[in-house]
């Protein structure tokens, strides 16, 4: 049986990273900067003991015991104090044969100086050495002693012991070993307080689920059917699939879109808007190169803070080819429906009559209603000559009729069949919505008629629709075509806005006649070709 691995989790790999990364660092930075204040220390008490020295070179009381071989103990008198002030382990000041003048040991005065690296100060260079004296090895600074006349008359010696400098040194590296303590301590308590943080922001998930998500994700992205493209902050391009490139390449942008700046990349895009503005655009119409396109935006938050925009579409054609079918079967529905409410009525009175035994008055009712449906029948048929159209008026003069509405079609009518099958389905989505919307401005009013009429004239067909509803005032006409309004309920207001788009589609128009308080009159005008001449 093979044995499961063992996982390090995802909190511990970040704390042993992160301390591992600190503790090299602040390791790395203790050598240098070890080896910096060594460097810096030395030269700091070696710029001390050199300006220590300058001072007892240009004092008057050194200047004139040298000049003048008079009152030699007042330098050693001053020397000493001098080194007492400053802390330093000698002041040696000789004359120009290397005899001391001054030294801690006054048996060492009028011997000659020791260490042997005095030769150059004798012959007027100022400097720094480290050499073996009396006292032991010490950092020396050396500077002559010149003369009022600028003749050089001795020199002058100041010293460090080399012991001190290495007791300085340490002791600032002591300071350097705590701070590196702390600076561990502080970088092992952020490695797992940052550790938890990031467990924190992946909801507690490890690698492996986010790598599972993320293939979940990933096959999820290419398998719907939208379009799916998704910014940053920046409005830069993070996430394209598979069917977004297919139509962004349809609508010839080519090229690997992600990183790019989304407004550059892809045209008449909102999502720089969506993103200033965080404001969803929902079922939003694009015009991409031709392309017509169904959007929706959406900004992505966290933490009450836009992060993003994901944008879904779709091409418009193949919703439109759902919504017409999904139109058309709702209209054949409806017709069929109530042809067959008002076929189940005239069957109960047959089925009454019947009962009754009233045989002479069966076969008179049955005698009319078939003479009355054989003349509707002729009379659209007469007029309207595509099948299914008719068929579909047919349904809607038996809707009327169930409603209590009077729809009369003209009997100047006349509709050839078409020769592209294709209109069929946008006249029954013109002719369709037009007569609802009729059905529905009649329905409180005290005379309910609605009239049609079609008139096809050299390539051109007329499509009137009026009703005796209470009419539309001038301002609000247009709005009649914007998708979802209605002032009758809500989730209403497309009928008119599909024949707007049929007219589009057809390349028609459609004009509105209304008085408020006497009804209202749709005119639509679109290109028409028939099968063959009006006979």
């Amino acid at each position: 049986m093979k044995r499961k691995k063992s996982v390090i989790r995802l909190q511990t790999k970040i704390t042993l990273l992160v301390c591992g990364v600190v503790a090299i660092a602040l390791l790395v930075t203790e050598i240098f900067i070890n080896s910096i204040v060594a460097t810096e220390t030395q030269q700091s008490l070696a710029d001390k003991a050199l300006t220590i020295a300058r001072i007892v070179a240009r004092s008057n009381a050194v200047t004139e015991a040298l000049s003048t071989r008079r009152n030699p103990a007042e330098i050693q008198v001053m020397a000493n104090d001098i080194r007492r002030e400053t802390h330093v382990e000698f002041i040696v000041v000789m004359d120009m044969r290397g005899i001391r003048l001054s030294h801690p040991d006054p048996e060492e005065v009028g011997r000659h100086f020791v260490g042997g690296d005095e030769k150059d100060v004798l012959a007027g260079r100022e400097y720094i050495s480290e050499a073996t004296g009396t006292l032991g090895p010490s950092l020396r600074a050396f500077t002559p002693v010149y003369s009022p006349g600028g003749q050089q008359i001795g020199a002058v010696s100041v010293g460090i012991l080399l012991d001190k400098v290495q007791h300085v040194v340490n002791r600032n590296r002591l300071v350097i070993y705590w701070a590196v303590f702390f600076g561990l301590l502080v970088g092992v308590a952020g490695a797992v307080l940052l550790a938890r943080n990031i467990k924190k922001a992946l909801s507690g998930l490890e690698p492996l689920a986010f790598a599972r998500l993320l293939e979940e994700r990933s096959a999820m992205l290419q398998s719907v059917r939208e379009g799916i493209m998704a910014v940053d902050e920046t409005a830069r391009i993070t996430l394209v699939n598979e069917e977004a490139l297919r139509l962004l390449k349809q609508a010839g942008i080519h090229g690997e879109p992600v990183g790019k700046k989304v407004e550059f990349f892809v045209p008449n895009t909102r999502l720089s808007d969506v993103l200033k503005t965080g404001q969803a655009e929902l079922d939003q119409e694009q015009d991409l190169n031709g392309i017509q396109l169904l959007t929706n935006r959406v900004p992505v938050c966290v933490d009450g803070e836009i992060v993003g925009v994901i944008a879904t579409f779709r091409d418009k054609t193949e919703i439109k080819q759902l919504a017409e079918q999904l139109t058309g079967v709702r209209n054949y529905a409806e017709a069929l429906r109530a042809q067959t409410h008002e076929f189940m009525n005239k069957l109960h009175v047959i089925l009454g009559m019947v009962r009754l035994q009233c045989y002479d008055q069966l076969a008179d009712y049955i005698n009319k209603t078939a003479q009355q449906y054989q003349t509707e029948v002729g009379y659209v048929a007469r007029r309207v000559k595509d099948p299914v159209i008719a068929g579909f008026l047919l349904g809607k003069l038996s809707y009327a009729r169930e409603s209590g509405v009077d729809l009369v079609l003209s009997d100047d009518s006349f509709l050839p069949e078409p020769a592209d099958p294709k209109q069929i389905q946008e006249l029954v989505t013109i002719v369709g919505n037009l007569v609802d919307n009729a059905l529905d401005a009649v329905g409180a009013a005290p005379v309910k008629r609605i009239d049609v009429a079609c008139r096809y004239d050299e390539g051109n067909l007329l499509i009137e629709v009026a009703d005796t509803g209470p009419g539309v005032e001038e301002g609000r006409q247009e709005a009649l075509f914007t998708k979802g309004y209605s002032t009758k309920a809500a989730n209403r207001g497309w009928g008119l806005f599909l024949v707007r788009q049929s007219l589009e589609r057809a390349g028609g128009t459609v004009e509105v006649q209304s008085k408020p308080g006497e009804g209202a009159r749709f005119i639509v005008v679109l290109p028409y070709q028939s099968k063959g001449d009006r006979t």
